[in-house]
């Protein structure tokens, strides 16, 4: 799959630039959901009760990626993992993880090294970095990025990568925090068919609907139609439940025939009732939903293909964070929508 790139692509109206030092990058939150369909696994242990072998690096244990870990290690797989954050390594090592000190460490002695960052900047950096795992690879040569990023970035990794004898999978999931914990994540994966089968014992400790979808950057690419979608369909979500609370609708009735119904989705179903409540905790939080949507804008623009949707739903992200509400859960959208038609909440909501 080719993506065609554009060297002045830029997205002024979303989220601020990220620094790339890996001193500095905050462990990865996020994924968006998804509904786990096909390619259930075994994914404790064989038939024959062996655990698995394998050795992994794992590069980025926040909301989502100490889950992902975590699933490895019940897995049977051994697990070396780093974070710029000790107590995050502490709880994974109190698991039976090992420590490591660094990602050249936590490569050293991986038959695969798995990271999941926060923006392309930090996939970058602990990739192609001086300290990065491109002069440091793991002992298998094999690569796994499942963070969401850019996917003209891992087109040009993957170059880089592969003219050094590694190989790069991009690898972003869906299914958000509780698909990660649960191990039933969706994994679309880019890059060469034999690398993703090398890696597939791996995918399958950590989800439950994995598909190659094309060479590199095609996992990114249908990541970014999954969160454009994902996005969208909470602004519709938000858009309904403020018209049946003026209409005199009780809410939760209201989610349960939509659900009966052609409107019934993911998200009305998972995140509906946070959003019936007032419940705006963090899962996938409002600024990881705004970088994704950067993303999906900028290949967009480089391409020629209008999204007026997407556009709309990203200016209204936008209005959240104004508020002070990145750090909210994604489904906190239906507070712009709470301000906007005057349907204020219980002060043990606002």
């Amino acid at each position: 799959m080719a993506i065609r790139k554009s060297p002045t692509v830029r997205c002024a109206s979303t989220s601020p630039s990220v620094t790339s030092s890996a001193a500095s990058w905050p462990s990865r939150e996020g994924g968006g959901p998804a509904r786990p369909t096909d390619q259930r696994h075994n994914k404790k242990q064989d038939a024959m009760g062996r655990k698995q072998q394998g050795n992994v690096g794992f590069i980025g244990l926040g909301t989502m990626g100490r889950e992902m870990a975590r699933n490895l290690l019940e897995g049977g797989f051994t697990v070396h993992v780093f974070d710029v954050v000790p107590a995050a390594i502490d709880a994974l090592v109190a698991l039976g993880a090992a420590a490591a000190g660094s990602p050249a460490d936590a490569a050293r002695e991986a038959d695969i090294v798995i990271t999941m960052l926060p923006d392309t900047p930090q996939v970058e950096d602990v990739v192609l970095g001086p300290a990065g795992l491109l002069a440091n690879p793991p002992r298998g040569r094999l690569v796994v990025d499942m963070s969401t990023i850019s996917p003209v970035a891992v087109q040009k990794m993957a170059a880089t990568l592969r003219a050094a004898g590694i190989q790069l999978l991009d690898a972003p999931v869906s299914g958000g925090p509780v698909g990660a914990k649960n191990a039933t994540l969706s994994i679309m994966v880019g890059g060469e068919a034999d690398a993703f089968s090398r890696a597939r014992p791996f995918f399958e400790a950590m989800g439950t609907t994995i598909h190659h979808v094309g060479a590199s950057g095609a996992g990114q690419a249908v990541k970014l139609c999954n969160q454009l979608i994902c996005g969208i369909n909470i602004q519709a979500i938000c858009e309904a439940l403020a018209l049946g609370r003026a209409l005199g609708v009780e809410l939760g009735q209201l989610r349960q025939v939509l659900l009966g119904g052609s409107a019934a989705s993911w998200m009305l179903d998972k995140l509906g009732p946070a959003m019936i409540e007032g419940d705006d905790s963090a899962g996938f939080r409002i600024d990881l939903m705004l970088k994704d949507l950067r993303l999906v804008q900028e290949q967009a623009l480089a391409l020629s293909v209008p999204l007026p949707g997407t556009a709309l739903v990203t200016s209204q992200y936008l209005d959240a964070r104004a508020h002070g509400e990145g750090s909210n859960g994604n489904q906190a959208l239906f507070r712009v929508y709470d301000r906007m038609v005057n349907q204020p909440r219980s002060s043990s909501n606002a």
